[in-house]
């Protein structure tokens, strides 16, 4: 029954990618939710450029993966060029899925995207209230809840809301973030950047691989956007200025050089920017959580901070709707930054060094090393490789030979009745203690399941393909692989948390988190 004295559980300040996904997961479950949105209509500009596996198996939980991907186009592949032709480096993307269950990355156009974010959030409305043309003015916390001012920006209605939490979903100059007086660390770049939209009217050579023209006075990303559009990102010389490329007549002397002409494409619009490499002091401000650019910026090298922000809203989303639903203690929310700045910061580091190749401040020394890890095709990238947890909410050791923080994989797996799915559609969106080929309660204690039991865990036996099944609920584990990983980590029972990380497992215990 809602409480009368909270106008909703949770209110989100801003509906871009973040605030969107946020409102989702929290709708999709129930979760009385408000959102705040100055602007009437998504950004026009399209900012981040690509998604990658991870954050479609995201989507796929919500059941948007297929709509989002009718407009994006899979990337094939990176290289990093010289104006002369000579390649620096070179990546190939492994074809068909990845362990994610999702191609391992794919090129977007973020307007389309959030668009199709804001369609798939739409299904919610019975539980999420969308106020578009409302700026939050204030913000105040006491013991139980949050309440928030905000003024209506078309007539200058002020409404007070109140909430037992919030998310401040609302960018790099986040005023939330300002109000909450959470300082932000780092720096931003001197160096500024022309990011230059164009619509494809003929195609170019290699125009589908994701090229960086590496050059230390003018290194370009050139990227292929779908849904036939094109970007192209440059710095500014120290003699150059804005006025120099005000107009898309001078944008030319740019493009050309890339052999690209004004028979290839149009340019409907470009803009201005600088890097930054920055981060809040923390992340967490009593019943206040910051997400994406509101807590953390990164230069746009390894095309993970929109991403990094979309994680943001699954991770604190999960725990707010245990924590609302009163499965888990509120301590659990103190682990939000724990999970996620770990990962934050290795994306970040990851940028800085894809950054250092593009711009030619690499040694020869090193850009020989760096040639010779990622030759052959089955060479190991950062960019492919699966997240993992360090510390937060697991139980035991989560270190490097134990499965626990580790993301499982997703494979093809067949129900009982010979129904074949991804892994995830098969076990839902909940917790899932998983066997391998053992009732995972077998291996349990009593106090143990009862603590699974309060959060409506479920229990599921992967069983072999070539045996009889015991249960009406076995995943078959079609092609071996799944026992296979758990095996690889010493493992015959795991338990899952909403995110697919693993919280615990037999080897270092099966209770709770605590």
């Amino acid at each position: 029954m809602p409480d009368p004295a909270f106008d909703a559980d949770v209110a989100i300040i801003g509906y871009g990618p973040s605030g969107v996904t946020a409102a989702s997961v929290l709708g999709s479950r129930g979760i009385r939710t408000v959102v705040f949105e100055r602007a009437k209509d998504i950004y026009a500009r399209a900012r981040a450029v690509t998604v990658n596996d991870w954050t479609m198996r995201c989507f796929q939980s919500l059941g948007l993966d297929d709509a989002l991907k009718a407009g994006m186009d899979e990337t094939l592949g990176l290289r990093w060029i010289t104006y002369d032709g000579h390649v620096v480096n070179q990546m190939r993307f492994p074809p068909g899925m990845s362990a994610m269950g999702h191609a391992h990355s794919f090129s977007i156009y973020q307007p389309i995207m959030e668009q199709t974010l804001r369609d798939g959030a739409a299904r919610y409305s019975d539980h999420v209230t969308l106020r578009f043309g409302a700026e939050v003015t204030d913000i105040r916390q006491d013991a139980d809840g949050v309440t928030l001012t905000s003024t209506d920006t078309s007539d200058g209605t002020v409404l007070t809301t109140r909430a037992r939490y919030a998310l401040a979903c609302d960018g790099g100059s986040s005023a939330t973030r300002e109000r909450l007086g959470v300082k932000m660390i780092g720096d931003t770049l001197d160096t500024r950047w022309v990011i230059i939209d164009a619509k494809v009217k003929r195609w170019w050579p290699s125009r589908h691989i994701l090229t960086f023209w590496s050059d230390r006075a003018r290194p370009v990303v050139d990227i292929a956007l779908s849904m036939g559009n094109h970007r192209w990102e440059l710095p500014l010389r120290p003699e150059e200025s804005d006025a120099d490329f005000d107009t898309h007549d001078k944008l030319w002397r740019v493009l050309e050089p890339m052999g690209v002409t004004r028979d290839d494409i149009d340019i409907h619009q470009h803009a201005f920017y600088k890097h930054h490499i920055r981060h809040a002091e923390r992340w967490r401000e009593g019943r206040v959580f910051l997400l994406g650019d509101a807590a953390h910026l990164m230069p746009p090298w390894a095309g993970n901070g929109m991403q990094s922000g979309i994680r943001d809203a699954f991770n604190i989303g999960w725990k707010l709707i245990e924590v609302l639903g009163d499965r888990l203690p509120p301590s659990v929310l103190d682990t939000y930054e724990i999970e996620r700045a770990p990962d934050v910061e290795r994306y970040t580091q990851m940028s800085i060094g894809l950054g250092r190749i593009i711009k030619q401040e690499l040694s020869p020394e090193e850009i020989a090393a760096m040639q010779a890890a990622s030759a052959g095709p089955d060479a190991p990238s950062p960019l492919l490789e699966l997240p993992a947890l360090t510390a937060g909410w697991v139980t035991g050791d989560a270190g490097e030979t134990s499965a626990v923080g580790k993301i499982i994989p997703q494979y093809e797996v067949a129900t009982n009745n010979g129904l074949r799915a991804m892994f995830d559609a098969v076990i839902g969106n909940g917790f899932v203690l998983l066997g391998d080929g053992v009732d995972p309660r077998a291996l349990m204690t009593t106090d143990q399941i009862a603590g699974w039991d309060r959060l409506n865990a479920d229990y599921r036996v992967v069983a072999s393909p070539d045996r009889r099944s015991e249960y009406a609920d076995d995943i078959i584990d079609l092609h071996g692989r799944l026992g296979v990983w758990m095996r690889g980590y010493g493992a015959r029972v795991i338990a899952l948390r909403p995110d697919r990380f693993v919280a615990a497992a037999d080897p270092t215990g099966l209770s709770v988190p605590g």
